[in-house]
């Protein structure tokens, strides 16, 4: 579930860029809910996720956790902006070095500061992740997007979309749910998807 939130016209000599950002710095967003600009239409309010969701940001992190280095992390609730497009995501999981996190100058983190980024489909975000944030993140350009789609019409996968280049991945490796699947370096990490949860065992 989303909600789109209407915005009005900027003030004179206001970007609208630097309008809609000031106005989802500003949000009061409910407990668990994140805010987001995913298109033209301003900020968008998303429900928090269901726990399949969670359950798989939990089994991908745990694996991320054991090779990232220490001084980046991963993170659930970080706003990222890609200014040049006018998008800001609040990715699943996003790897990003501790120093731009940190840096008081730099907030929301610039997307293409990220090492990688994770979306995890739900029944609501199918055009959104699938699209819009696939558009938006080889624009950044983000190194590597993962997307963990229980919804693919061709059964529950898992993508790693690479090599980011005029406004788009030029790679794109797919694994169904129960097999692995290899992030390159810096990461040098298989994913065992078995554990994810199908379908099926999403609420309704």
């Amino acid at each position: 579930m989303s909600l789109a939130m209407t915005e009005a016209a900027p003030a004179t000599g206001t970007s609208r860029w630097d309008y809609v950002l000031g106005t989802w710095k500003e949000l009061d967003v409910p407990e668990g809910w994140r805010a987001e600009i995913v298109d033209d239409n301003g900020v968008v309010l998303v429900a928090p996720p269901s726990d399949p969701h969670n359950y798989i940001a939990v089994r991908i992190t745990r694996a991320l956790n054991g090779v990232v280095p220490d001084d980046w992390d991963v993170y659930q609730t970080l706003g990222i902006q890609l200014p040049a497009i006018e998008r800001l995501y609040m990715p699943d999981l996003v790897v990003m070095p501790e120093s731009v996190v940190l840096d008081p100058e730099q907030t929301p983190c610039p997307a293409d500061a990220a090492e990688l980024a994770v979306e995890i489909v739900s029944r609501s975000s199918r055009d959104v992740d699938r699209k819009k944030k696939l558009w938006g993140y080889a624009h950044a350009p983000i190194p590597l997007y993962l997307l963990v789609d229980a919804w693919d019409e061709n059964g529950p996968s898992v993508t790693l979309y690479e090599q980011p280049g005029n406004g788009r991945y030029n790679q794109a490796t797919t694994a169904d749910f129960g097999d692995k699947i290899r992030l390159p370096e810096p990461f040098g990490l298989e994913i065992d998807t078995s554990r994810f949860p199908g379908p099926d065992e999403w609420p309704s």
